[in-house]
Formats: structure tokens, sequence, C-alpha cells
């Protein structure tokens, strides 16, 4: 079951591809939905202030794309790829506050 701060490929469905994410959510209970809140990698680099430049080893240049939060179910990961150290998840969770304006 993929953890939060793990990355891992992941099938986001035709139009997003399969892409890296990262997976931003706590696990779920048994009376919870099984989904998984996600944040997909891109390598489409834009100045933009919700995208989350980190050198990830194992993966192409690219960035986290915060507001292409989505999520999903477990059924559509595929391979986990790394983990996000502790300092990497505080500047995504950083920029997952500003955009959600919390």
């Amino acid at each position: 079951m993929p953890k939060r701060g793990e990355i891992w490929l992941a099938d986001l469905g035709l139009s997003a591809k399969t892409r890296p994410v990262l997976v931003l959510s706590v696990p779920f209970s048994d009376s919870d939905y099984a989904l998984i809140t996600v944040v997909p990698c891109t390598t489409n680099i834009r100045s933009s202030d919700f995208q989350v430049k980190l050198p990830v080893s194992g993966l192409r240049p690219g960035a986290f794309n915060i507001q292409g939060l989505t999520a999903i179910p477990p059924s559509k990961f595929i391979r986990r790829l790394g983990t996000l150290q502790p300092n990497q998840m505080k500047l995504i969770e950083d920029t997952v506050k500003k955009w959600l304006g919390f």
C-alpha cells in the first residue's frame, strides 16, 4: 500500500497518462473511501508558485504540480520509485497550504 511521502508510478487515466506521483494523504480506514490523494510530477516546468521543483533520484528533472492534486484508488499504483526526505515534504506541504488557502 502506498504511504505518505512515497513516489509511485501511477496510471492517472487516458488524458493524464502514467506518471510519477507523490502520495500526500494519510492511510484510509475501512469506513473511508479507498482513495489516496497524490500530487503528479510533470516535466512541463512553468514559473508557477504552485510547482515544487525537487531533485529526485531516478526521475527526470521536473516538478510536483500542486494544482494537479487528485485522488486515485490503490489499484492505479504500479510501482514504488522512491521517497521524499522530511524537508522536501515540508516544501510540498507548505505549497499545498498556499494553494488551498490554509
